[in-house]
């Protein structure tokens, strides 16, 4: 893969994988046809993922465990081309192995008598609509195509149909077949303009069609599943596997996809079309501009070129769409005339007032950085998705929030694939609804807050009414920033975590950013220190592991015909290369097939009492297959693997740190492929996006309380802020009186650069809690000092986790604080526990209830 992937589509990809490896059991075994589905929300990564699938499909996988399958064949099956054809191309973007010529796109010339393996065939509904080239002369009731006496005429003279093509393949016991249903939700239901009742053509690739059986093993991928697991429910010789679905909060945190989506709506009742129009286009503007100042920071010559949509009812108003036009131009008089294209369905260039707009393809216009305006009508297509797509302005009326959601969701794909740290306006995407006011527009609010489609709540994801830009307060002093990077943040571990995978990768950057020349040699010559030693410390063991390697031990059965008794008898054989081999790979998968190679080169190098090179080879390979057969080795070779990269992760922070955000990312990431990840720094923000009004229950308005001192303000040096309790706003009055308090930072909820976060564990699972304040103060001494003060709950139960996770986090990291205190509310007391106190965190990490610790007397009284 040319990605690294996600911790969360690590994991999809390998319950994908074993899926398919039951169902290819299943089928050739027994006949037993089965489906499942991949479920994530927009901008997870499906199509990553499914690369990622393919490749362990078709060329077998060490790090999934994964034997390939000569015999894998894929149909990948969408409702439209267009979609099709961008698949292809993502696909083909993932990954390093699939090449042009294994996806083939299904035209009208095809003519193979079965699909050949190690291919994915892209088919769409049109090419299997009666009226397709590829399906003509399949059904038996065209009797057009038959010759008077009754022989079959196939168009172009051909031998067979597509559906000959998928029954041949089918029926070879060699092949297996596996359909592919992007967006599978879609062609699951039949038509209701229908008079007769024949299935949907992806029911007929699931169930069969015509002589032509069912297709063995069937996937579903999609952001909502519900209707594929309805019609796959109600057959009856198909078994359902358990789907795969992805946490959409793990999506969220990732960084694909973007944090936060700001409506802007009219405060009055009115036409305000223009109005803003004006502001989307001056939005567009600004975001280019901010993209541009990013792009020359980091020292990139690429630059993200953001492109604003205009969305338009189905049977728009040419003439008044002109009007629109010419009120953007009139905005922005630098933006090229012909930077304007349309995507309706009529696929011609349209004319508006004297503005002429080509027609684009829709998976044409991420590529094509020229496209700067795009108009469209509903969803685009299904499917579709432009991470340059950052404005949009919607003449939709209120009724039409689905389309405007639909369309809204296809945009939050993150434009570089990463959350831009500190920079809350390039993590965003604005919408501007000039026909909704602020109690219709509360339905797409809803909407995008649970994902749109999948329904599942966003925690990481805020959806803002007019909201406001908030900057560095000019008033707080650099050292306060200073302070606040300097504290320690804590990541979630990785679930499958690889050391010595993590340390080549590691090893492999550091010498591409030219930190440590050699690095990948240096890794493996240590590493190979390490196996030397590892052979002396565990030398019985060894001589125990190579005798199984050397020898095949086996029983002789032998059957008295007279009498029908059997005796069995043991037979030993020595090994053949072949055995050696087969032991050497599945080492391979347990140390690392590069430390393997790598290894196992450099021991027939040393290597005297061989006769010739080929001989201390197989030597060399017999040692790594007994070095793979014993459990501890692999424990103290991982170990000292991890170990070397925290050394390294450390010695090179500075140099690290002097990087593009880009390549930072990267080394982040690597940081965190670890069971035990390293701590972080914190990213300093310099913009902030916050809601200015609120809205009570009866639909009347507020206007938020602004505060004093805190990190990022408004012009006015205020941070307006609403809370869920009025705990956290008497909390952080009594701080802000402190004499000794100078600033505070509200820690962002969400995961981000910018959040500091503490691990904790519950129901055996690793979660990260984020403290709701930072208070900085000025010492006696002239430093600065920095406090963490929680209020949370105790009726709640991760209460006490929380509690023991901060308890951990003190005693590891207390000397960069001053105060660590979580607040509760007790009977109309506010009570603390003090967490920089010895005996207060024993007693936590001893407790049953979080209620007890407050009412005891570890707990105080605290004046708020």
């Amino acid at each position: 893969m040319k990605f690294t992937l996600k911790d969360y589509q690590d994991d999809a990809v390998a319950q994908v994988l074993d899926r398919l490896k039951k169902s290819r059991r299943r089928w050739h075994e027994d006949k037993e046809k089965n489906a499942f589905s991949l479920t994530a929300t927009t901008g997870a990564g499906k199509t990553v993922m499914a690369a990622a699938v393919f490749e362990a499909l078709f060329f077998g996988s060490d790090d999934y465990d994964f034997e390939a399958d000569p015999g894998a064949v894929v149909i990948w099956f969408s409702d439209d081309p267009s979609l099709n054809e961008q698949s292809r191309f993502r696909l083909m973007e993932a990954s390093d192995k699939l090449t042009l010529s294994d996806l083939v796109n299904v035209g009208n010339t095809f003519s193979r008598e079965s699909f050949e393996p190690g291919k994915i065939y892209f088919l769409n509904t049109q090419k299997l609509s009666k009226n397709s080239l590829l399906v003509r002369g399949h059904d038996s009731d065209d009797m057009s195509l038959e010759t008077p006496d009754g022989q079959r005429i196939m168009p172009d003279m051909r031998s067979h149909t597509i559906w000959d093509t998928i029954q041949n393949t089918i029926e070879d016991p060699d092949l297996t077949l596996y359909l592919v249903l992007d967006e599978a939700h879609r062609g699951m239901r039949e038509s209701a303009k229908r008079s007769d009742s024949k299935p949907t053509i992806v029911k007929q690739l699931i169930n069969g069609n015509g002589g032509v059986p069912g297709i063995p093993v069937v996937w579903g991928i999609s952001a909502t599943v519900e209707r594929f697991d309805t019609a796959i429910a109600e057959m009856e010789d198909r078994t359902k596997l358990a789907n795969v679905i992805v946490s959409s909060k793990l999506v969220q945190d990732s960084g694909l996809i973007k944090d936060t989506i700001n409506l802007e709506v009219p405060d009055e009742t009115g036409d305000f079309s223009t109005v803003l129009l004006r502001r989307g286009t001056e939005k567009l503007r600004e975001i280019s501009e901010a993209w541009a100042n990013y792009s020359k920071q980091q020292h990139d010559a690429d630059t993200v070129r953001p492109l604003m949509i205009l969305q338009v009812p189905n049977s728009p108003d040419h003439g008044e769409i002109g009007i629109w036009l010419e009120t953007v131009f009139k905005a922005w008089p630098d933006l090229p005339i012909e930077s304007v294209y349309n995507v309706f369905g009529e696929h011609k260039t349209e004319i508006f007032g004297s503005y002429i707009a080509p027609y684009i393809p829709p998976e044409r216009v991420q590529e094509s950085q020229y496209v700067r305006v795009l108009i469209a009508k509903d969803a685009i297509s299904t499917g579709w998705d432009c991470p340059r797509a950052e404005v949009m302005v919607s003449f939709r009326a209120a009724s039409d929030k689905t389309h405007i959601t639909q369309l809204l969701g296809r945009m939050v794909r993150a434009p570089l694939a990463r959350r831009i740290p500190g920079n809350e306006r390039l993590n965003s995407v604005d919408c501007l609804l000039p026909h909704f006011d602020k109690v219709s527009v509360n339905d797409v609010v809803t909407a995008l807050m649970t994902g749109d489609e999948i329904g599942e709540e966003l925690p990481g994801r805020r959806v803002l009414i007019n909201p406001r830009e908030m900057n560095r307060n000019p008033s707080i002093q650099k050292e306060v920033w200073d302070k606040l990077t300097s504290l320690p943040s804590q990541t979630l571990p990785k679930k499958q975590a690889r050391p010595v995978k993590r340390l080549t990768s590691l090893a492999h950057e550091l010498a591409a950013d030219a930190l440590l020349p050699d690095a990948g040699k240096i890794a493996h010559s240590e590493l190979h220190k390490v196996l030397d030693t590892l052979q002396a410390t565990y030398a019985d063991d060894l001589k125990a592991a190579r005798d199984a390697v050397l020898k095949v031990d086996g029983k002789i059965i032998k059957a008295d015909i007279k009498t029908k008794a059997m005796t069995f008898d043991d037979f030993v054989e020595d090994a053949d290369y072949a055995v050696i081999e087969d032991a050497y790979k599945r080492a391979g998968r347990a140390l690392s097939p590069d430390v393997a190679k790598t290894y196992s080169e450099c021991l027939a190098a040393r290597d005297t009492n061989s006769e010739d090179a080929e001989e201390a080879l197989i030597e060399a390979h017999t040692i790594v297959a007994a070095l793979g057969m014993v459990p501890k080795i692999k424990e103290h070779l991982e170990a000292e693997a991890e170990k070397l990269a925290n050394e390294w992760l450390t010695y090179h922070h500075t140099d690290i740190k002097a990087l593009s955000d880009e390549r930072q990312d990267v080394y982040r990431e690597i940081r965190e492929m670890s069971s035990n990840p390293l701590d972080v720094e914190l990213v300093p923000p310099t913009t902030q996006l916050q809601p200015t009004k609120a809205r009570n229950p009866d639909g009347t308005e507020i206007i938020l309380p602004r505060y004093e001192k805190h990190l990022l303000c408004d012009t006015d040096g205020l941070f307006p802020e609403l809370f869920n309790s009025d705990w956290e706003d008497r909390v952080l009055v009594a701080e802000l009186q402190r004499e000794e308090t100078i600033g505070w930072y509200r820690n962002p909820a969400r995961a981000s650069q910018e959040s500091l976060g503490v691990a904790y564990e519950e129901a055996f699972e690793t979660r990260i809690l984020r403290p709701d304040f930072l208070f900085f103060t000025r010492l006696s001494s002239g430093e600065i000092g920095a406090n963490i003060i929680d209020p949370h709950g105790f009726h709640l139960a991760d209460a006490l986790p929380k509690l023991k996770g901060l308890a951990d986090y003190a005693e590891k990291n207390g000397s960069h604080y001053c105060r660590i205190e979580a607040i509760a509310k007790v009977e109309n007391k506010y009570r603390i526990l003090d967490l920089t106190c010895a005996s207060t965190r024993e007693v936590i990490r001893e407790a049953s209830s979080a209620e007890v610790l407050y009412k005891s007397e570890f707990g105080h009284d605290y004046s708020a």
